[in-house]
């Protein structure tokens, strides 16, 4: 197949394209660091302070560890003391003292010898803070421990705090003991490799004291049957002229023979048999082919086929030129079945000559089973008595073998009684510790870091994964498709109040702001400086496309829709500009209510013509702002009817005429549909979110549903956005704001 190089440009962009992703996963990782900061920092200090805490409570350990030996050594000197209790060093055998030095009759010793159990460590609740307060709490029972129970709960704390192991595959066996007392943990160390090295050489002695005796008697027993079956062996061999030549017995040997001669004669047989049967498929045949006549190497067959050869060419060629009725080509005909004739006469001759050696084959075959018969019936009496010979001889050599290793056993045994040696020997004793060996203060504060860690690292992918809410713009605009335009910080106490609960007067003296005037009220504020920034997208808009009447709204209630419209009106209109303010939620004309309470007449009257526009108008004396409230204030039905009519169109068209800025107030889109009967008559919508509140998926799905104000959507602006908190989503907006907003006069909000 025909391989094509890639051109270098299109590598170059996969490695490109491969560095960016890496690059892009490191920078998520990171942001989510970012943003969870104050939660990983909390969850790592939390486990940091309950590990301190539970060093400071928890009662200091000592261990002390003593080392054993089992010399190779002494093993190799007295080897031949295995088959008397011991046995050759392997890995299983070392495994088998770690469990000897673990039974509880080497700690049982212990615990006899020290006095353990009149130890308040090992009969009472144990030692520290909490083994005094279980002490305390048992002896308010008033219950007197038998001595059994003492010595077994004594055994159970001491098997809890002593270690033993095989170092690697060594024959070094580790024994530890762990205490509340560093001396006394050494001090128990010691006493078990003792103990466990007095266990041994009692057990040898008394192994090889009941060995001596047994082996006397044994060895009396065995020296009998040896002699016995000795004589045994001979007798039969006597009796049975059996004769051994070095190389087997002699009718094995004629067996062998005339065996390998039945094999050679039946292979001839076959042969001549294979011979025979080819000669008579042959026979089958008119005439031979080449390679048959060739292979039966006889000059008269060749010969004879080479003239019938001739003789058929000839015959063919007369036939086809005079007929086959010409006297010449008869002629042919019959010297072609004479030579016919002859062909197969000589090859019944060498069938007979086949036949022949076949005969003679099997004769000598026949007779050759017939000697092999007879050599076989001779050599079954001779076998059955030297199965008999085996056993005999067999058992003289286990009763001399016997005899001669049990000697050997009961000479060591005597030795060893006097002079009794184990193969343990201790190589280290425990000393006293100096450093506590638990708890571990770097282990338990590095468990508890990495533990921290990973905990918060889960929390924060957790709070990530479930943070269903809009923070920064690169989320608006991959969720919803559109421009964040701008974002408003949170306006101190006053962004836990609803947005409405300020009045349309001046900035009061008392500490909270006045919400809807907060943009005359404090004009070099970041969030009259973000207000300004949604003008500039309207003014900018208005470029491509008529931007002056524009519809302000949100998803839910309470997210800052009305806030925000009335200070982009008072803003605009401060600016000099002829700005009208219609507060178009009529089921709840909340911002009627904040900015004109004593209004009767509004939008509803206007559009039913029962009043003219000049007639519910109120302006603001400082910005020049017209407002035009909601009108009535009892519940009406069917809102979505009266901003969807033809009146409320002729209407908007009229405030075109004399206004430069429409802005509506208008309401929610989940709770109502009335929105979206106003897309004839508005050329552009500002969509609020609450930051970090609304969710998004409800957001979306409002938007989608109403795909007419999607294509008139200007923006999102996210509301009530915590900077500090921001600043962890996208940095940028802690790191300049603060920075820089100061030297152009800006306060803090």
């Amino acid at each position: 197949m025909l391989q094509v190089n890639k051109p270098t440009a299109e590598i170059n962009r996969a490695i490109g394209d491969a560095e960016e992703s890496s690059a892009q996963t490191l920078s998520t990782f990171v942001g989510m660091i970012r943003r969870q900061l104050p939660t990983m920092l909390a969850i790592v200090s939390a486990c940091l302070i309950v590990a301190l805490l539970y060093l400071f409570t928890a009662a200091p350990r000592y261990s002390s560890t003593a080392s054993i030996v089992i010399d190779t050594r002494k093993v190799q000197l007295f080897q031949s003391q295995s088959g008397l209790g011991d046995v050759a060093i392997d890995s299983a055998t070392v495994e088998t003292q770690v469990e000897i030095l673990k039974s509880e009759n080497i700690s049982l010793t212990v615990i006899r010898d020290l006095h353990l159990i009149d130890d308040p460590e090992f009969a009472g609740g144990g030692g520290g803070f909490l083994g005094a307060v279980l002490s305390s709490v048992t002896g308010l029972g008033g219950h007197l421990a038998s001595e059994f129970e003492l010595t077994r709960g004594a055994l159970q704390r001491f098997e809890s705090n002593r270690t033993v192991r095989r170092v690697g595959l060594s024959y070094v066996m580790e024994i530890g003991f762990t205490s509340y007392d560093s001396q006394k943990a050494a001090r128990i160390a010691n006493a078990i490799a003792d103990a466990y090295i007095v266990d041994q050489l009692e057990a040898k002695y008394q192994a090889t004291r009941r060995a001596s005796v047994w082996l006397q008697d044994r060895i009396k027993e065995l020296r009998t049957q040896a002699s016995t079956a000795q004589k045994a062996v001979v007798d039969f061999k006597s009796a049975n002229n059996i004769v051994d030549t070095g190389k087997g017995l002699m009718n094995q040997q004629q067996l062998t023979e005339v065996n390998t001669q039945l094999i050679s004669a039946r292979t001839a047989s076959a042969e001549a048999k294979a011979r025979l049967n080819r000669m008579n498929d042959m026979l089958k045949q008119e005439i031979p082919d080449a390679s048959v006549a060739d292979a039966l190497k006889n000059e008269t067959i060749i010969k004879l086929r080479g003239q019938y050869v001739d003789i058929a060419s000839k015959e063919a060629i007369w036939s086809a030129k005079y007929g086959s009725e010409h006297l010449a080509a008869v002629n042919l005909r019959r010297q072609m079945a004479e030579i016919k004739r002859n062909i197969t006469d000589e090859l019944k001759r060498i069938q007979e000559s086949y036949k022949s050696d076949y005969d003679i084959a099997m004769t000598r075959e026949e007779a050759i089973k017939s000697s092999l018969n007879n050599i076989v019936s001779e050599s079954q009496l001779t076998n059955r008595a030297q199965i008999q010979l085996r056993e005999l001889e067999s058992n003289a050599q286990s009763y001399q073998a016997m005899y001669d290793n049990f000697l050997q056993r009961y000479m060591e045994s005597v030795q060893q009684q006097s002079f009794p040696i184990t193969e343990a020997r201790v190589i280290s004793t425990a000393t006293t510790p100096l450093v506590k060996s638990y708890p571990k203060t770097l282990i338990v504060l590095a468990v508890a870091l990495l533990g921290g860690l990973i905990l918060s690292l889960g929390a924060a992918m957790a709070r990530e994964l479930t943070d269903k809410v809009f923070r920064t713009t690169s989320q608006v605009e991959e969720a919803l498709g559109t421009n964040c335009i701008a974002i408003l910080p949170a306006l101190g106490d006053a962004a836990g109040q609803s947005v409405l609960a300020g009045k349309f007067s001046k900035k009061a003296d008392g500490p909270r702001p006045n919400l809807l005037r907060y943009v005359v009220d404090n004009p070099l504020s970041r969030f009259a400086e973000a207000v300004r920034s949604l003008k500039v997208a309207v003014d900018l808009n208005s470029i491509v496309r008529e931007n002056r009447v524009l519809a302000v709204t949100s998803t839910l209630p309470d997210e800052g829709k009305s806030t925000l419209s009335t200070n982009l009106a008072q803003l605009m209109a401060h600016g000099g500009a002829r700005v009208i303010l219609v507060d178009s939620d009529l089921r709840n004309p909340s911002l009627s209510r904040a900015l004109v309470p004593d209004a009767k007449c509004g939008l509803v009257d206007i559009v039913a013509q029962k009043m003219r526009l000049e007639d519910v108008l109120t302006v603001d004396p400082e910005t020049g702002l017209s407002i035009l409230p909601a009108g009535t204030s009892s519940k009406l039905l069917h809102t979505n009817e009266i901003l969807a009519s033809k009146a409320m169109r002729d209407l908007v068209g009229l405030l075109r005429s004399k206004f430069d800025y429409v802005v509506l107030d208008m309401p929610p889109m989940a709770p109502v549909v009335d929105v979206r009967v106003t897309t004839s008559f508005v050329d552009s919508y500002v969509f609020v979110v609450e930051w970090a509140k609304t969710n998004t998926d409800l957001i979306v799905h409002n938007l989608r549903g109403a795909p007419e104000i999607q294509d008139k959507l200007l923006g999102v602006v996210l509301n009530k956005a915590d900077l500090n908190v921001l600043a962890r989503y996208e940095s940028y907006h802690g790191r300049y704001d603060s920075k820089y907003y100061a030297r152009y006069g800006y306060t803090e909000d």
